[in-house]
């Protein structure tokens, strides 16, 4: 029998949940109840990313102990999946002892097998992505992923040969070409393997860390954050314990593409280093915006997932997710995009015709379902048969978008044939009750096959339709599986319009916030002078070695020259800043950057990936105060 295993990444608990994870852990909701509903065994698997750098700094800055901030945080994902009736099987938390076992075993069998190794490191640190970054991959100096500043950190640590992993894992995406979907996060992999792959630093010293998992083998270290919750897919599933392997591999592993390097590439070479099996699928969904604007604490506008689902309710925003935007590509969230679904497809459309559908077997039949008529119309079968096939193609493709349309377009075809069949006239001749069973028949039983595809994605209103059609489960997919006689109950329409006061209601509860204003944005005109600015005139420069980016200078102030190290070795060679005019912070303390020490710093301008250094309108002297 086919088994199915589906994860979500884990989400870190530095905040609370956003749209983007609910995005992820409904999708893959749906593909686990497909699976179930399939008679597939199904493994659904999520949880929260609990060590690191950013939770401790969070943890302090809300002034509560390590642990129960993350416990905290935790319960909140939790109870998040339950409002949105997520079905995860296991819920892995990074704290747990269970996770911490695998993940030591994991360490120790990776360095009695020589895959991991001491060594000294220097380099640029960021600490929101706790990541090394060498010279070369910096961005203006700051971090290439989130664009913050970076630290210089020298210290010995423990690093993993996943270089050594590089041409192996080429080899197997080319080989498997559904590993990494869609197509073009599978050519942005290739891409990043055309460089060559370094080692990773898989280890952070207790004195600057000590939230983490211990390394078995040197108790002054905890395991980086990353090989850390990589490891957590393995260890839920009981790695190393026999029964891991009646889960594993994992089918379909959902992730943001903003992690796609990370689980493609570092994931990946771990599971080749401890010999495990790969997931047969990543799948790197796009990020959602906020009508065209990226979501920000700052502009006010991030969506609550609880929120939304609280107020336009949770079926209606488990289908606007889905549907909205085809999985894979980026997507634009709106109040009203939200409003127009909910109205149009599944008020108008789909609550339309299993109102209409039941309410005429109420009507007509004394609310008794006729019995399958014996000369059905062919087309009727093939009709369903190839929206279902369709709709089942969307789904293993990942395609939730298109699966939605397909069950649509079917309520589309049904809505029409209720039209052109006119069951209201032939009720009024007793002579073509055959006929009018025939229709009523197609009505329910349509509606029963439109359940089946809604089960997956809307399984509150599946529930009820199942108990209007008189039926404890929905059934095989194929047409003809209402008997006849099936009691029905009309009742209340399956999503009902939202009307002015509704609407009104549902925008003022998504309303965008007003942004908080920091007071501490702003300085006084004291604190601004503490800064003591002056203009100076580059005297020399030259590289510094090993580095692409820094150029050291000497700087007349006048009164003395100045040894400044700047990073404009990307925009300016080292002959055409001499003689430049410049601004210089003359009192910031003393700094080493990549061993060179730099007393002050200059005063740039960025465009687009273009720095220019500034200066004053005419040329003065070097030395004097900017006011």
């Amino acid at each position: 029998m086919k088994k199915f295993y589906v994860t979500t990444p884990i989400y870190y608990v530095n905040d609370v949940p956003h749209l983007g994870h609910a995005y992820t852990t409904i999708a893959a909701d749906v593909l686990a109840r497909y699976h179930r509903l399939n008679g597939h065994p199904a493994f659904f698997l999520t949880g929260t990313d609990e060590h690191g750098q950013k939770a401790e700094q969070a943890a302090k800055k809300s002034g509560i102990p390590m642990q129960e901030y993350v416990d905290k945080y935790a319960v909140v994902f939790k109870e998040l999946w339950k409002k949105l009736n997520s079905t995860n099987d296991d819920f892995i938390r990074t704290t747990e002892e269970r996770h911490k076992a695998a993940v030591q075993r994991a360490l120790q069998m990776l360095h009695e097998k020589g895959e991991i190794y001491a060594d000294s490191y220097e380099g640029w640190y960021c600490v929101p992505c706790e990541r090394f970054w060498m010279e070369k991959d910096l961005k203006e100096g700051n971090c290439p992923d989130c664009g913050r500043k970076v630290e210089q950190i020298k210290e010995k640590n423990y690093f993993f040969r996943m270089g050594s992993y590089q041409q192996r894992l080429k080899d197997h995406i080319n080989a498997n070409a559904g590993f990494i979907l869609p197509q073009s996060r599978r050519n942005e992999v290739l891409g990043f393997l055309e460089k060559p792959l370094g080692d990773l630093c898989i280890s952070r010293p207790k004195a600057r860390l000590s939230w983490g998992i211990e390394l078995p083998f040197d108790k002054d270290y905890v395991t980086y954050v990353w090989f850390d919750a990589l490891m957590n897919y393995v260890s839920a599933t009981g790695w190393p314990d026999e029964r891991f392997n009646k889960a594993w591999p994992a089918s379909v592993h959902l992730i943001g593409k903003d992690i796609l390097t990370t689980h493609a590439v570092y994931w990946s070479t771990m599971l080749m280093a401890l010999g495990l099996d790969l997931p047969k699928t990543i799948f790197a969904h796009g990020w959602w915006t906020v009508e065209g604007k990226k979501m920000s604490k700052s502009l006010g506008n991030v969506v609550e997932p609880g929120k939304a689902a609280d107020v336009v309710g949770v079926d209606q925003f488990r289908y606007f997710l889905m549907r909205e935007v085809p999985f894979g590509l980026d997507g634009d969230f709106s109040v009203d995009a939200l409003i127009s679904r909910v109205n149009v497809d599944l008020a108008n459309n789909l609550g339309n015709l299993v109102s209409r559908a039941l309410k005429m077997v109420e009507k007509y039949c004394d609310s008794t379902v006729p019995s399958r008529p014996a000369d059905i119309d062919a087309h009727w079968i093939t009709l369903n048969g190839d929206a279902i096939a369709r709709y089942a193609e969307s789904i293993e493709r990942l395609e939730f978008s298109r699966a939605l349309e397909e069950m649509i377009r079917l309520c589309d075809t049904v809505n029409r044939f209720i039209v052109e069949s006119e069951p209201w006239a032939l009720a009024k001749e007793p002579a073509k009750k055959g006929k009018l069973d025939n229709v009523l028949y197609a009505c329910a039983e349509s509606a029963r096959l439109i359940g089946k595809m809604l089960e997956p994605f809307m399984p509150q209103a599946a529930e009820r339709l199942k108990k209007q059609l008189g039926l404890v489960e929905f059934g095989a997919p194929e047409w003809g599986g209402l008997k006849g006689g099936e009691k029905i109950t009309a009742g209340e329409a399956l999503f009902p319009r939202m009307d002015e006061k509704k609407i009104a209601e549902i925008k003022a509860a998504l309303a965008p916030a007003v942004p908080r204003k920091e007071e501490t944005a702003l300085i006084t005109f004291d604190e601004f002078m503490k800064v003591d600015l002056r203009t100076g005139i580059v005297v020399s420069a030259e590289p510094v070695p090993k580095s692409k980016k820094l150029l050291k200078l000497q700087v007349d102030l006048g009164t003395e020259t100045r040894q400044v190290v700047a990073g404009i070795a990307e925009h300016y060679t080292p002959e055409a800043v001499v003689g430049k005019q410049v601004l210089v912070v003359a009192n910031l303390k003393p700094a080493k950057l990549m061993g060179v020490e730099s007393h002050g710093m200059l005063l740039a301008a960025g465009d687009g990936g273009k720095l220019v250094l500034a200066g004053t309108w005419e040329p003065v002297k070097g030395g004097l105060k900017v006011k």
